[in-house]
């Protein structure tokens, strides 16, 4: 087990990594200041009087949890959903537990991860992911995730244009009034924007204010 360090760049949490695993199925901790559906639990009062929720730790086995300077981090699985947790001292079984819920912008999304997570231990139905992308944002980061390797790897625009939408399509007019040169130039753009640093902006809703 490595030592946690939090970064001032991207906002994680840094363990070592298991180098016999991939890295897209090894758990990503986050710290709660940087990602809003990280829940701050606590210890709250001692022995609980049934009308409290006390989590059994051992039944949770099957999350990850890891240890750092300032305390425990998880990703727990409850309901058919990863719920990601912070807590500075495991509580001893049967100590109920409460949840910090800072009042900053991000605080409608912590009440619903916290909403989730009550639901998940209650049984209840949990609902969407409060960060939970559309179908169609989905589909432009792919698109933009494909347009910048290919754009890392040396291809021109057009190559590029071939490569996401078909040959037909972009030889089917001249190319440079082809409206897929343009969308082909912006996914590009956006996805160099995503890898110094955008992508940070996907650990937090989009601005709802006008």
């Amino acid at each position: 087990m490595g030592r946690l360090t939090h970064s001032d760049i991207n906002g994680g949490c840094l363990f070592a990594a298991d180098p016999e695993q991939a890295f897209d199925r090894q758990s990503i901790f986050w710290a709660p200041e940087a990602l809003s559906t990280v829940l701050s639990l606590r210890q709250f009062g001692a022995a609980s009087d049934g009308g409290q929720y006390a989590l059994d730790w051992t039944s949770l086995a099957a999350g990850e949890f890891r240890r750092g300077p300032d305390g425990w981090h998880g990703v727990v699985a409850l309901a058919g959903a990863s719920h990601r947790l912070y807590l500075p001292a495991i509580p001893p079984k049967g100590v109920p537990l409460s949840i910090e819920l800072p009042l900053d912008a991000n605080s409608d999304i912590r009440l619903q991860a916290a909403h989730r997570f009550w639901c998940a231990i209650d049984g209840r139905r949990l609902g969407p992911s409060p960060l939970a992308l559309s179908p169609q944002r989905r589909r432009r980061f792919v698109l933009m995730m494909r347009a910048l390797d290919a754009w890392l790897a040396g291809h021109s625009y057009r190559e590029i244009a071939e490569g996401l939408f078909g040959r037909e399509r972009v030889r089917g007019r001249s190319w440079k009034d082809h409206d897929l040169r343009s969308l082909t130039i912006r996914l590009v753009k956006n996805g160099i924007a995503l890898m110094r640093g955008g992508y940070r902006a996907l650990l937090r809703p989009t601005s709802r204010k006008k």
